[in-house]
This record gives C-alpha cells, structure tokens and sequence, in this order.
C-alpha cells in the first residue's frame, strides 16, 4: 500500500524488540517522490503550549527521550515543538530574544515521508518565537532536488538562505563560492567534535573553509527478513537442492544471488518469496547509490582509496570488470525478482514491496529500519533485521587487473552512500549582518547536539552521526531493549568505522555523473544493452563530463576527497 505523509504522522510505535532481531537502521538519505511546493509564508512562529524550564544537560536528554516516549505513539508537530523548545538554551546563550525580529529567511530542503521538513518546521517554530525571525520554505521531492538544485548552481540563482544539502554537492557548491563560511561562535554552539570520524574535515569543508552543520550519517545497509531466514522447510529445501553452506543470512553478494534464484517459485507464510529486491528506476540520481551498493565490496580494494574513477586520470571505473559484475547480477536477479521491479523506484522498492511484505533483501539508508518499526503500513516489524552490506569472496585489483581473494576473507566495503545530510548557509547573506546571524542561528538550532540525539531514537530520515549517539543507557532510558539498540548501533558504527568504507567523492558534477548512469541503466535493465556495452556507454559520457569540467582540477578535487 502506498506510503502517504498522513499515515506517518498518524501511525502507532511498535516497538517489541525481540531476540531474532539483530540490527536497526533509524534514518537515511529519502525516501518517495512527492510534488515540489514552495511557501512564501511560514508557519506561525508559535512556542508550543508546554515550556519546560532549562535543565541540566544529563536531565535534558532524559527528557527529550520521554517526547512522545517509545511505545507511546508516533511523534506529532506538538513532539517537535516541545523538542525545539527544550533545546533553545544554546540558541539563548548566542541571541538575544527578538534580536532577529524583521528578519526572513528562506529555506530549502525535502518534504517527504520521511520528513525532513517537517521537523524543521516543528523544531524551529519555537526558535522563531524566541528570535522573532520569519522562516519560508521551499519543499522538495527526492527525484527533484537534484535538478533544483543544479539549476540553481548553474544560473547563480540562488533563490534561498539556507539549504538542506549532502556533502557530495559542496564542489559544485561552497567549490563555486555560494556558501558562508560558518562562524566559530557556531562551531562552539553545535560541538563539531562530536562527530563521528568520517564525518570530521574534509567533509563539510572546502578550501580550508568550514561550511557543513552536520545533521546526519548516511550508509546503506542491509535488511533482511529473519523468518525467511529461520524458516525450517526453506533450510530442507536448500539442502535439499545441494546447496553449499548452511540455510542462513547471505554475508556475500555471490550468496545473496545464490539465495535469490533459490527462492523464485517458493512460499514463505503462504505467499509468493522473493529474495533481493533491486530498486532500479532513476530517482534524479540519488538511483545511483543502489548499483553502487552491489558494487563497492567487488571494487573498492583495500589497498586502494579510489573505487569510481581513476584517482591519477580521472578515467572511469564504471565500465572495469568490478562494477559490470555488479550491473550483471543485477540482470541476472531480475527474473526472480518481482514483475514489476522495472518500474519500481527506490521508495517504491523500500516502502511499498519491503515493508509491505514482499522480498526478504533489501540494501536501504536507514529509513527502512525506522519505518519497519514505526510505521503502521509496515508489516514486517518483528521480523526485520539489519547488518553491514554483503561483502564479496574476491575484489577486483584496479592497479594489477586482477581479482584478489583476501587472506582476511570476504572483502567488506560498505556504501558510505551520500555521507548524509548537512545545513548550509548561503552567501548571498553575508552582506546583511543581522540577517547572516539569523541564518547561521536557525542552521544550528537544528544541528545541535542534543535535538540530534532525538533525531537519531525517533523517525526523522537521518541516522546516527555523533559519538554521543552512542550511549546504550541513554537509549535504554529511553525505552529500548538493550540487546536490540546495541546490535542496531553497532550495525551503524561498524559501517562508519570500518577502514575500507567506500566514501563518496565531493567533487564537482557528482551528480550530473550520476544521472547520466541512471539513464544508461535503465536501458540495460529493459534489455536494450548487455552489461558492458552499457558501461561503456556511461563511461564515455563521463569522460565527457569531466573535460567539460576542466579534468586537471577534478584529479586534483578527487584527490583531496579520498585523502590522498
């Protein structure tokens, strides 16, 4: 059934926790389309009816962890009044009240099911109370921000104070002068060394310059169905058949598609099975990301920092052997696939099939997991769990041309997929004082470090991405089986952590490189090409790309990106 913003802020919390589960992804990149809106009025600027008095930091977080309570009922716009409220203090401590009063701002972001406007809204309604600052909004679909925004980029319109943007688009960004460089005074207020270390500079920087509040972590894991995986008849068959191994949770991509052929023509609770589920139509790029997470375990070798382009020519990757085994099992998973995978989109794939019970594997941002568990057209709640991304028993050798198989085993390299949301503040508000504040004052209300820490236990779109986020007491304080939010926070930290991450490259064009992929793959996928012509075709468009670009300034922009 589709997934409609009214069910989401409507739905009940189930939260059950329970043995078999392993692993809980709280937020991700987006989610479904939905038509862009642009409001010149923003929602009054009313404090919410409760007003709690200032507590200490320890007590406040306990507090914030009690709005609306886990199992008590899915968070309201009265929730996230309450939460922007509560945390003003650090606002207070910078502004003085109506300091801002005359001031409009402009901002832009997502307004999906998974939120992310909304609770902006929701949280700064009391900031604009307090500050007398006037926030419009400029409200995105998922498949449309990327072109918004280009076409921003492109005609040096920018047309808004503040935006909602992830890390990859700061070459084509703060590289082109657009951003504000962020104040110490902020810096000091959000409590950047809070970050989690992939996030630290380079990422939210550019030229030595500071321009990113953080409000997010972002990896693709996994998600699988734990009754597939535990179901008696399935493991007979399975043996049955001669299959090597025990009947368990694939932990390779080679096995993830020995399991999806083994299920094509089987039941699972009476219904139809289904092994990976392949989101596969565009989505303005940010497809992408779901090829890339077959990918990065057969091309991102440990020895090596690059896994898209050649860090010293800028030559594509795309078209090596590593990534067309990556598009080949795509086309080889698709007749075992549901019928209509062609014309599924990523929120179709994850909130219409997944959690509406179809298919027992998913790669998804970590929306999946909080929406299995919060929203009441999920109906795979109990049964749902979640791990890093499949590795691969052998990875291609970019420098040898070779594929290696690890002394270590299985090559990991989780898709660090987007390297998550982030607040910007736009130049175009240097030149007025009071209101560059104002921006720079919103901006970091909502990348603070205890709303974060809300952020992260409830539904919002945007995972854990703060050392402090991993605290087990104060989610178990919370209301939190503690077996259950230990394994989902590892699940988080041992992506994040993990040495060979493939982290995505900030640089120019990024999603102009994107785009044109998801084109080229969606005729692959229909037939009009193999694998490798197909990758040829998308490697040459790049190359054409990064000429137009100017290449000796994208080597070097990569370069910088991966470390190097």
């Amino acid at each position: 059934m589709k997934v409609e913003l009214y069910n989401l802020l409507t739905r009940r919390t189930v939260l059950k926790g329970g043995a078999a589960m392993t692993a809980l992804a709280i937020a991700g990149c987006g989610e479904e389309k939905k038509e862009e809106t642009a409001s010149t009025e923003a929602a009054p600027a009313a404090a919410p009816a409760e007003a709690p008095a200032p507590a200490p930091a320890a007590d406040l977080r306990k507090q914030l962890l009690q709005i609306p309570g886990v199992g008590k009922g899915s968070p309201t716009d009265a929730d996230w009044q309450k939460v922007g409220e509560l945390c003003l203090g650090a606002t207070k401590a910078n502004v003085a009240e109506g300091e801002f009063k005359g001031v409009e701002l402009t901002f832009m972001g997502l307004n999906n099911q998974n939120l992310h406007n909304l609770l902006f809204r929701g949280f700064l309604k009391p900031w604009e109370a307090y500050t007398g600052a006037k926030i419009n909004w400029i409200d995105l679909a998922q498949a449309d921000y990327n072109g918004r925004l280009q076409q921003a980029i492109a005609t040096g319109t920018v047309d808004f104070d503040i935006i909602e943007m992830g890390a990859p688009f700061e070459g084509d960004v703060c590289g082109k002068g657009l951003a504000s460089e962020m104040p110490d005074w902020v810096k000091k207020q959000i409590e950047m060394d809070d970050y989690v270390g992939y996030l630290k500079a380079p990422v939210g920087t550019w030229g030595g310059k500071t321009y990113r509040i953080s409000i997010d972590g972002d990896c693709h894991n996994f998600n699988y169905r734990t009754d597939y995986f535990s179901d008696a008849a399935l493991a007979e068959a399975w043996k049955a058949e001669g299959h090597q191994g025990d009947w368990a949770v694939p932990t390779t991509w080679q096995k993830v598609q020995e399991v999806t052929k083994f299920l094509k023509g089987k039941k699972v609770g009476g219904k139809d099975a289904y092994g990976y589920l392949d989101p596969i139509k565009g989505w303005g790029g940010f497809g992408f990301y779901f090829l890339g997470s077959r990918a990065t375990a057969y091309a991102k070798h440990p020895d090596d920092k690059a896994w898209l382009f050649d860090p010293d020519t800028m030559k594509p990757r795309i078209n090596n052997p590593a990534w067309v085994r990556a598009i080949q099992d795509v086309i080889d998973a698709l007749p075992s696939e549901p019928a209509d995978q062609l014309n599924a989109d990523p929120g179709t794939t994850g909130f219409q099939q997944f959690l509406a019970g179809t298919g027992s594997m998913l790669s998804w941002w970590g929306d999946i997991g909080s929406n299995a568990k919060t929203n009441d057209s999920s109906v795979i709640g109990d049964v749902c769990g979640f791990s890093i991304l499949p590795g691969s028993d052998d990875v291609y050798n970019s420098k040898t041309g070779q594929w290696d198989k690890l002394a270590s085993g299985p090559n990991f390299a989780p898709n660090m997929a987007y390297i998550g949301w982030g607040v910007y503040v736009m130049a175009r508000v240097d030149s007025d004082a009071k209101k560059q504040k104002a921006a720079w004052s919103a901006a970091a209300h909502l990348g603070g470090k205890d709303i974060s820490l809300w952020c992260a236990a409830y539904p919002s779109g945007f995972q854990p991405y703060r050392n402090s986020h991993f605290d087990i007491p104060e989610w178990v304080g919370a209301g939190y089986d503690e077996a259950f939010i230990k394994s989902y926070l590892d699940s988080e930290a041992n992506s994040y952590n993990l040495p060979n991450a493939a982290i995505e490259p900030r640089i120019p064009g990024i999603f102009q490189y994107y785009s044109v992929a998801e084109d080229e793959l969606s005729k692959i996928w229909a037939g009009g090409s193999d694998a490798q012509t197909g990758a040829d075709t998308i490697a040459a468009a790049w190359e054409k790309i990064t000429d137009e670009i100017g290449r000796d300034n994208q080597i070097k922009l990569y370069k910088a990106s991966l470390g190097m």
